[in-house]
């Protein structure tokens, strides 16, 4: 049998209840529920980061971030009661790459979208990628979903060129001009449905009556919360959305949905989809506490940025012919890093462990063979985002999970199969498991030279006014440093 294509969407800032097939009841995804029943749908997969560049890192790598060295996003690092702690802002060029992997046994390497991992110089291009269409340091569109994008690394379109439309006409034209004598990899990184929240009117204007018909326009979806611990979000307050009904986000994901339906009727049409493995996933939770909150991640507890599932629990479909059977469903946890060995595994090619060192693969799991990865998932996020959460790590062991948050040493325990949405800490209640868990995942910090953020002597200064505040990348005005 030829080596297997490998078509990967990697969507930004999608949550696990964003689709029908995940339970939301508000979105519309037909396309993706199709292609939960026609694979396997996992109900605990985990972005290896509550943000998005260091899930991303982690996903070329192999690594978790704390092992590659990049914890945060691109550049983010804002201060509260801790300080900051120094992380990379580029991908190393000294890490080997799923792509360059691929690429030396013979794979098409193509790169679509978002990168987020770095200047010029780390790019796609200087990581085994044949070819990069809008791939660049950016994290979000900047000048918006509509062209003129204003990319460096994608000319623009006709103005009102609706970009999520643009980059699957772009992979489109990959997989028609492919060379057919060779297998590819398509890593389809969409910007959707990151911020700004913008979609088709047409579209827009669907969602905003069906908010209407069902009576959403009538309840107020956001609760107002604390204010934030960062520094540079001080005068700002937590704002949860309760329930999906936003109609702009709502359009966004059908746009996106419709746009991955397109990219599988490619496959069809080249008569390459029975020896394709397609999967999709996200690199963090849904935005559901700041930045106009346009999603909830419900039942999940909080959203992106947080270290509760809400922030890190994403969906995962994985639909690969002849191999994973069809309309089947995963309990198990698998994380980012996963990945790697999984799909060398998957192409019959060597692994590479001194590189994926983090990465299980979970090719038994695909085929449905018995799978044990072994040992625990681990995070750890030792930074202020601007979704209102503290600096904090985490273990998950089985079904419970520890949380250890920085500013104040604070340990919860959950059993996540018991209590999904966090809402009940059993630390008091289980003082030997807590310790048990907090051992292992202090000995995996020690082991991968996890950055531990410190205090800020200056907080009160800075809380009062009579110091600068740094902004959200940590830069104090003022300072040329």
């Amino acid at each position: 049998m030829p080596q297997p294509n490998i078509v990967f969407f990697m969507l930004d800032d999608l949550g696990w209840a964003d689709l029908v097939c995940y339970g939301s009841d508000f979105y519309e995804t037909p396309r993706l529920d199709r292609l939960a029943a026609q694979g396997m749908r996992f109900t605990d997969a985990y972005a290896s980061c509550p943000v998005c560049s260091p899930t991303r890192a982690s996903l070329h790598t192999g690594k978790y971030p704390a092992t590659v060295g990049i914890t945060n996003y691109i550049p983010g690092n804002g201060w509260g009661k801790l300080m900051g702690v120094p992380y990379f802002h580029e991908l190393p060029t000294s890490e080997t790459t799923l792509a360059q992997a691929l690429k030396t046994h013979g794979y098409q390497t193509w790169h679509v979208g978002k990168w987020h991992l770095g200047p010029k110089g780390h790019w796609p291009e200087d990581f085994g990628f044949d070819r990069n269409i809008a791939g660049q340091d950016w994290g979000a569109p900047k000048k918006g979903y509509f062209s003129p994008y204003g990319m460096q690394t994608l000319d623009d379109g006709p103005d009102g060129e609706y970009l999520t439309d643009r980059l699957t006409d772009e992979a489109v034209r990959l997989i028609q001009n492919r060379d057919a004598d060779g297998p590819f990899f398509l890593h389809l990184a969409h910007y959707a449905v990151h911020t700004p929240i913008q979609a088709p009117a047409d579209l827009v204007a669907k969602y905003e009556k069906k908010a209407r018909d069902l009576g959403l326009d009538q309840k107020d979806p956001i609760r107002e919360g604390d204010f934030f611990p960062c520094l540079h979000k001080k005068d700002q307050r937590i704002r949860r959305r309760l329930f999906q009904s936003h109609p702009t986000y709502a359009a966004m994901i059908e746009n996106m949905d419709t746009n991955i339906g397109r990219v599988l009727d490619a496959l069809d049409d080249a008569g390459v989809a029975d020896n394709t493995i397609v999967i999709f996933t996200s690199d963090n939770g849904g935005l559901s506490t700041a930045e106009g909150s346009p999603t909830c991640n419900a039942p999940l507890c909080e959203g992106k940025g947080w270290m509760y599932d809400g922030g890190i629990r994403e969906p995962l479909i994985v639909r690969w012919p002849g191999v994973v059977a069809p309309d089947t469903t995963t309990d198990v946890p698998v994380t980012t890093p996963d990945f790697f060995p999984t799909l060398l595994d998957a192409a019959g090619l060597p692994r590479m462990p001194e590189q994926h060192v983090d990465g299980v693969s979970f090719l038994p799991l695909l085929k449905g063979e018995p799978f044990d990865r072994g040992k625990p998932l681990f995070w750890h996020y030792p930074h202020y985002g601007n979704q209102g959460a503290t600096p904090a790590c985490s273990v998950r062991d089985g079904d419970w999970k520890l949380i250890e948050f920085f500013e104040d040493s604070r340990l919860e325990l959950y059993n996540l199969r018991d209590d999904l949405s966090e809402e009940h800490d059993l630390a008091t209640a289980d003082p030997q498991r807590v310790q048990e868990l907090h051992t292992r995942l202090i000995a995996w910090r020690e082991s991968v030279e996890a950055q531990i953020p410190a205090p800020n002597p200056d907080y009160d200064a800075m809380m009062a006014g009579t110091l600068p505040c740094p902004d959200g990348a940590g830069r104090i005005p003022g300072d040329d440093h």
